[in-house]
């Protein structure tokens, strides 16, 4: 029996001549590459040439559901948006939650691609694995909030995807919206979904999924929901969600500050996800098939920053645009979670740039600000700020394409205090504090990313030595594999699973067998394909390097006070990393390593 009968359903369309193409995905392409980011990495390998525009009509935007999205397995709500990113210039891939993916699946399509652009803008509709393409003109201009509260007239049974003014103007780490609350976050999928004048992708799930193993599959997730159930950092998720880290952050000595120019805020408890449970939280909220329920709704009822509902703010807001910003607060941290989901922004990298702009204008290297005073701890210039930069307006064009391309404009030695790596701002881990997350974030696929590798558990329980390199290349190597297939499955990486619990559920699934030396090599094959394509668009070592700041200041305070990453300590890891990676010393994949992974004859 053909895997195609369980995934492998594609439909590409072409948005130049508005014509709808169908096709199944080839059962050897399922069994190397799974699905997710693993399918996406290939067919945007295969079918895009080096140097694309990634604003250009050739560009191509994939939703990439996996054979596990959808399904009865716990966490099955994930899966993923892959493109090449207008912010960084290299492979993106986007994970994604809520109830979307599994819409898609259901309403018959496991793979959608979109290329070219139409002339006008507009929507597509998919159903019984038909996608229809609808005229959006009415919906241009609207925020994302709005435009799925207009489609949701129309389709009320259906899923909403959609980009809000960020995207539309071509803000390059512009997101996708989905369920209102859930997004493809960081890179800027939003701006090529704007650029091929794409509103809104819309899903209405009309059938069941089919599974190789139905009993199998059923004892599997049995098994599975209760380990979900009894794992002590599970129970912690749900209670609080992942702003469960901002204590341990603080307390551990790696909660960006100020511009990442510490570790530690003093303020903490003002933004922690205790004061956030205690003060503005409405009820815990669930992907599509997740026990956790780590999702948090709140809602700011009064005062100045008095907003509707939004779901978070999440770990990685609270850090970049609460203690990064110096912005407390969680009432405003919440406030500007809200504007940034509505009008289409990636919280990191707004909390980056806007805390590059507030050290710069401290510095007093701006010029004209619109009037607005951007110190750090300005909550009112900071919401303003990102409503400029979704609607490219007055300084807003400034900070519309990320920090690193902001310093070049501006010059005056900014580049040393633009946080970024590969042009993505880095997420909520200061570097020198989690040496880790330092290679992790030099390494990570796509720029600057937590969730290609998490090392300050590991740190923080002993599993790995702090302020060390010891471990640490093998350690992130190995979790780069892992997350590379559960990202192609495809499931949450919060589970506590092991590899052979992903590879029972995905033979149940389907009927392909993985063993675990089968798994991780998969995981590598999908890596080092990413890997080609960067290097395609110029990546080398060069660019597998950190912020100058990270690198040159040891950190004033807390535990990784007089803490640096130096050039040798960042040289030391890479050559261990690449080592283990079978990448020579510029970090290229040699031959024998794409010959061993079935990527070169």
């Amino acid at each position: 029996m053909g895997v195609q009968k369980f995934f492998g359903k594609v439909v590409d369309v072409n948005l130049s001549n508005l014509s709808c193409e169908h096709r199944e995905l080839e059962h050897e392409l399922v069994v190397r590459f799974i699905g997710g980011k693993g399918i996406g990495a290939k067919i945007l390998y295969d079918e895009l040439r080096p140097g694309v525009d990634p604003l250009s009509p050739e560009n191509i935007l994939i939703f990439a559901t996996g054979p596990l999205t959808g399904t009865i397995a716990p966490t099955s709500g994930r899966w993923a948006v892959v493109t090449k990113s207008p912010h960084t210039g290299i492979f993106l891939d986007s994970q994604v939650g809520g109830h979307f993916g599994a819409a898609l699946r259901r309403a018959g399509v496991d793979i959608l691609i979109v290329r070219g652009k139409s002339e006008k803008p507009v929507y597509l509709y998919v159903e019984n694995g038909e996608v229809k393409i609808y005229d959006a003109s009415h919906l241009w201009g609207k925020t994302i909030f709005e435009t799925e509260d207009e489609l949701k007239k129309i389709h009320p049974e259906a899923k909403v995807g959609s980009i809000g003014p960020a995207g539309e103007n071509l803000v390059t780490f512009a997101i996708i919206g989905f369920d209102y609350y859930r997004q493809a976050g960081r890179g800027g999928a939003g701006a090529v979904m704007g650029s091929k004048n794409l509103k809104a992708v819309v899903a209405k799930p009309t059938s069941e999924l089919q599974y190789f193993d139905e009993k199998g599959m059923k004892e599997s997730v049995k098994r599975l929901l209760k380990l979900i159930k009894e794992h002590p950092v599970m129970k912690k998720r749900t209670e609080i969600g992942t702003p469960m880290w901002v204590k341990m952050a603080n307390e551990g000595g790696f909660l960006p500050t100020r511009n990442f120019s510490r570790g530690v805020f003093e303020k903490a408890d003002e933004i922690s996800g205790e004061t956030m449970k205690e003060k503005i939280w409405v009820r815990n909220k669930a992907c599509f098939g997740c026990p956790i329920a780590c999702g948090k709704l709140t809602h700011v009822r009064d005062g100045k920053y008095k907003c509707n509902e939004v779901e978070g703010p999440e770990y990685e807001t609270i850090a970049l645009l609460g203690s990064n910003c110096e912005i407390t607060p969680i009432e405003s941290v919440a406030f500007l979670n809200r504007i940034c989901d509505n009008l289409g922004l990636d919280t990191i990298s707004a909390g980056g740039v806007v805390a590059f702009a507030m050290e710069c204008f401290e510095k007093g290297l701006l010029g004209d600000t619109d009037g607005l005073e951007l110190k750090f701890g300005n909550a009112d210039a900071a919401s303003e700020l990102l409503k400029k930069i979704a609607y490219r307006h007055g300084i807003g064009e400034l900070f519309a394409q990320g920090v690193k391309k902001a310093a070049e404009k501006i010059g005056q030695g900014s580049e040393r205090f633009a946080i970024h790596v590969k042009g993505l701002e880095l997420p909520g881990v200061e570097p020198r504090g989690s040496w880790g997350m330092a290679l992790a974030f030099a390494t990570a696929d796509r720029g600057g990313c937590h969730q290609r590798a998490w090392t300050p558990t590991a740190e923080l329980t002993g599993v790995l030595p702090r302020f060390s390199t010891e471990g640490v290349a093998k350690f992130v190597k190995e979790t780069q594999d892992e997350r590379a297939v559960c990202f192609s499955l495809v499931l949450c990486d919060f589970v506590p699973f092991t590899v052979q619990d992903f590879a029972e559920l995905l033979y149940n699934a389907t009927g392909i067998s993985l063993s675990t030396e089968e798994y991780m090599l998969t995981g590598e094959r999908i890596w080092n394909i990413i890997r080609l394509f960067n290097v395609g668009e110029g990546i080398s070592r060069k660019d597998d390097t950190l912020p100058l700041r990270i690198m040159e200041q040891p950190s004033p305070l807390g535990p990784a006070e007089g803490k640096v990453i130096t050039v040798d300590i960042l040289n030391k890891m890479l050559d261990e990393y690449y080592a283990l990676r079978g990448w020579d010393q510029n970090g290229i994949p040699t031959d024998e390593t794409l010959r061993r992974l079935g990527l070169k004859g």
